[in-house]
């Protein structure tokens, strides 16, 4: 039930509210290539939802037309693992190719001329690069054969593409269009490799009518959501990014005036001092935006008061809410949304709230007996507020305890523990509930939904007071006889992964752990990791500032592998270029050298995260299986 379940995502509401397109996909890759269903249902409920693509394909990134009659989205359905743009009819449900592509589409826009639509998509392969593939020919040179995806303007009658030279050859990642007079505000990187171009983003204009463009300079590093909206002093755009000036700690909303002519004004904080964090913005055609904000262990809707420049909550939803979209006066929205005991489904509602569930999509989960789901509130050691979560064994209430305690610490950092279902193929909470295991989900400081201030805590400091933030917990519930001090697990994935493996590194207590595509040295992280600014910034150093020792060693695990007597699952993806496998290696080598008991176990195919079916399923019966091993 966990893997061959369906989860909805990607929603987008129609400009005139009536209806919403989302995409429906299971959680497991059953074959080669992932597939997804288009979707559209009514935001009044009548009616149920309607399939509009056979799920033969991978259907991905729907966008309404302005009319509200056509879905433009993605699909490989012509050539599998080559992404094309097609649209089909609200009504008739024909579905069109638009684009032939050589090498595919990454992005669209349906513009407000009903005859246009923006495509981003990299420079057909030319004849030497047909040579350089035929024949091997194909020596990678930094630098050189770099194929940033442009902006191109398609007309969808002629099937004309126009290709303008507002962004040079920078790597265009997103574009948003003015309500007013279509101006197209386009986002881009440096250049497509995540290091350097995620923290060299540019913004840029483009009138799709003359052609003529403007530089407007840098954005803040991780900028995302471009949204348009209009102030009394004239026409403004803000995104969400990290927060200047640093690479780790919470998003923010940034805006910056656009005027007529001249330069850009500064980049404004709009969410400063916020304990909130922002996910993503949504723009509003007749007014100023919305955003998704992670708070605490739900998930409020805020919008901008462009009187004080500073967002207002509207809505709260209860316990995680994502893929935020409204119509284009933003009175109407939807998300997907899942509670303590429901999985996501789509929801909609005014933007004032409530929201009213439109889908069902895993009645099966239902036969399901949960265990309960408490919130956590308790203080660091140095009088930090903390959350979390609590899941007691199925069937059984605290006074039943103590009993076996797997600890379960979210990746990111900057992520969080909602609070929604716990089910998923990675080491989850009811998953293990359901076995006769109490499960803590902590939200420990670096992490998402309590500020700017609460994450950059671990800037340069990964591993020290966010550990004491997970162990605090575990002590609170060991003195409240919920937890066995005797049977204690540890584990996670991404940062959750790293979080194991520092912990037993720490300590003896644990009896059994699990690293999930963990890091294991921050340095060789920086060096090969996607992510690699990133990367530095958490662990503090390079490792090309000199000889050494460098910060980052002393908040390596692999630097305590010798102390490490705790039993652990590694497992980890074999093509994984967020955390190269390497990370996962190294710990491996470290604890055979040692003689610490350990299973190693590698993904084929596999990045970060897990894709394929029975590897999900192998992933939840070994966790749950070397739980039993050393918890009972």
């Amino acid at each position: 039930m966990v893997v061959d379940g369906r989860v909805a995502r990607a929603l987008t509401l129609s400009p005139d509210g009536r209806w919403i397109a989302y995409l429906v996909a299971p959680v497991g890759r059953a074959g080669v290539h992932p597939v997804s269903e288009l979707w559209v249902v009514a935001t009044d409920g009548t009616g149920p939802p309607r399939r509009l693509t056979s799920g033969a394909a991978y259907e991905s990134a729907p966008r309404w037309a302005p009319d509200s009659l056509l879905i433009y989205f993605l699909s490989d359905r012509v050539e599998r693992g080559t992404a094309q743009l097609h649209r089909v009819g609200l009504v008739d449900g024909v579905v069109e190719a638009v684009t032939s592509w050589a090498g595919g589409v990454s992005g669209h826009l349906p513009l407000a001329d009903p005859d246009r639509v923006v495509v981003i998509a990299a420079d057909e392969p030319s004849a030497e690069d047909e040579r350089r593939g035929r024949e091997r020919d194909d020596a990678r040179v930094w630098g050189e054969h770099v194929r940033p995806d442009r902006l191109r303007l398609l007309d969808v009658r002629s099937r004309k593409v126009e290709t303008p030279t507002v962004c040079g050859d920078r790597h265009v990642v997103e574009v948003a269009q003015r309500p007013d007079d279509g101006m197209l505000a386009v986002l881009t990187w440096s250049t497509p490799d995540v290091d350097p171009g995620l923290v060299e983003p540019g913004l840029h204009l483009l009138d799709p009518r003359s052609g003529g463009s403007r530089d407007l300079g840098p954005a803040a590093a991780g900028a995302s959501s471009l949204s348009w909206w209009a102030a009394d002093d004239g026409w403004h755009l803000a995104y969400v990014a990290k927060t200047p000036p640093t690479l780790v700690g919470g998003d923010a909303v940034l805006d910056v005036g656009v005027p007529v002519s001249g330069p850009v004004g500064q980049h404004r904080n709009l969410t400063a001092g916020t304990t909130g964090c922002p996910s993503n913005l949504v723009q509003v055609d007749t007014g100023p935006p919305l955003a998704l904000v992670a708070d605490g262990l739900d998930t409020a809707i805020y919008r901008l008061d462009p009187a004080g420049s500073t967002f207002v909550e509207v809505s709260r939803v209860d316990g995680l809410a994502t893929s935020l979209t409204t119509n284009r006066h933003g009175d109407a929205v939807a998300a997907v949304v899942s509670t303590s005991y429901q999985p996501g489904d789509v929801y909609a509602g005014p933007t004032g709230g409530p929201l009213t569930r439109l889908t069902d999509l895993r009645p099966e989960l239902r036969q399901i007996r949960w265990g309960v789901q408490k919130r956590l509130s308790y203080e660091a050691s140095d009088g930090l507020a903390l959350d979390g979560l609590l899941i007691l064994p199925a069937g059984r209430s605290r006074g039943d305890g103590p009993f076996p305690l797997v600890t379960l610490v979210h990746g990111g950092p900057y992520d969080r523990h909602a609070d929604r279902l716990m089910l998923g193929w990675d080491p989850s909470g009811q998953w293990l509930a359901t076995a006769g295991y109490a499960v803590f989900l902590p939200n420990p400081r670096g992490g998402q939904g309590h500020g700017h201030d609460f994450a950059m805590r671990v800037a340069g400091a990964v591993g020290l007071d966010e550990w004491a933030d997970v162990r605090t917990g575990i002590d609170l519930l060991i003195a409240e006889g919920i937890a066995d001090p005797d049977r204690l697990g540890i584990g996670g994935w991404s940062h959750g992964g790293f979080m194991a493996a520092w912990a037993v590194g720490q300590t003896d207590r644990f009896k059994a752990a699990v690293m999930g595509a963990g890091v294991s040295d921050w340095g060789m992280l920086a060096a090969a990791g996607e992510g690699g600014l990133f990367e530095a910034a958490l662990g503090g150093s390079s490792g090309w500032e000199g000889a050494g020792p460098h910060r980052h060693d002393r908040l390596s695990p692999i630097s305590y592998a010798s102390k490490v007597r705790t039993p652990v699952l590694i497992l980890h993806g074999e093509d994984d270029t967020n955390v190269p496998v390497s990370q996962a290696e190294f710990f491996h080598r470290a604890l055979r050298r040692f003689g610490v008991a350990h299973e190693y176990v590698v993904y084929p195919r596999e990045n970060h995260s897990i894709r394929e079916r029975n590897h999900q399923l192998d992933v939840l019966r070994r966790t749950r299986a070397w739980f039993d091993r050393w918890l009972s």
